[in-house]
């Protein structure tokens, strides 16, 4: 396999429910790819596949058995607990550091995102931006070589949209992958290098971003792929 995920005709279903079909796709190192569609086109469905939350009904997903993975979710589960511990935790409990370290790189993570001043605080008292930060903090301290993420900044204002962003792309400035669903097309645009467009579970268009917003590709792709460049599905 060349790259670090290959799916191969991979079907989802959901008892009656196709989620997915036929979907080809390969991802390599240094990526930052961009997966949109409309409601319902299997966005979700697609990350959850690829990270290996999902497996397929029918198709294969291979995988570099050596690169790390994490995955931000559009709502990100906090514990009831301090920012420091919430990202201490999963360090802890994957094994081979003591809680100290754990605790440790944690500290030096929240710092990573500016959460630092407030690593003693409950995590869920944070704003939704800060709470954003915290799951890039806690995802960012596994040291992955790809990160998935799920609408990450669908549910915030525009300045914790502009936060996530731009720790979004000093990540991918620092070579990991990046792999996310988004209904933004400017953030598709400041953030991606290749877009994925899916329509009810099928991949219609895999393109670099230059080609994906050129109006008249887009046209012999799909009219429905059209409307969303235009934020008619947006």
């Amino acid at each position: 396999m060349s790259g670090l995920i290959q799916a191969r005709g991979v079907d989802v279903s959901f008892g009656r429910v196709r989620a997915l079909t036929a979907v080809d796709l390969r991802i390599a190192r240094g990526e930052r790819v961009a997966i949109i569609g409309g409601n319902g086109s299997g966005k979700s469905t697609l990350l959850r596949l690829l990270h290996g939350l999902v497996q397929p009904s029918r198709g294969s997903v291979l995988r570099d058995g050596h690169a790390r993975q994490a995955m931000l979710f559009q709502r990100p589960y906090l514990l009831r607990a301090s920012a420091i511990n919430n990202v201490a935790i999963g360090l802890w409990l994957r094994g081979g550091v003591s809680w100290a370290e754990a605790r440790g790189r944690a500290l030096l993570s929240l710092g990573r995102v500016g959460l630092g001043a407030h690593s003693q605080r409950n995590a869920r008292a944070l704003s939704g931006g800060q709470q954003q930060r915290l799951a890039l903090a806690r995802a960012w301290s596994l040291a992955p070589d790809v990160l998935f993420l799920d609408e990450p900044t669908s549910n915030l204002d525009p300045h914790g949209k502009r936060e996530v962003e731009a720790l979004m792309e000093e990540f991918a400035q620092g070579g990991m992958t990046l792999v996310f669903a988004s209904h933004n097309l400017g953030q598709v645009k400041r953030l991606a290098s290749r877009v994925v467009y899916l329509e009810e579970g099928r991949v219609l268009a895999d393109l670099s971003v230059q080609s994906f917003f050129d109006r008249e590709v887009l046209g012999r792709t799909s009219h429905d792929a059209a409307l969303f460049v235009k934020g008619e599905l947006a």
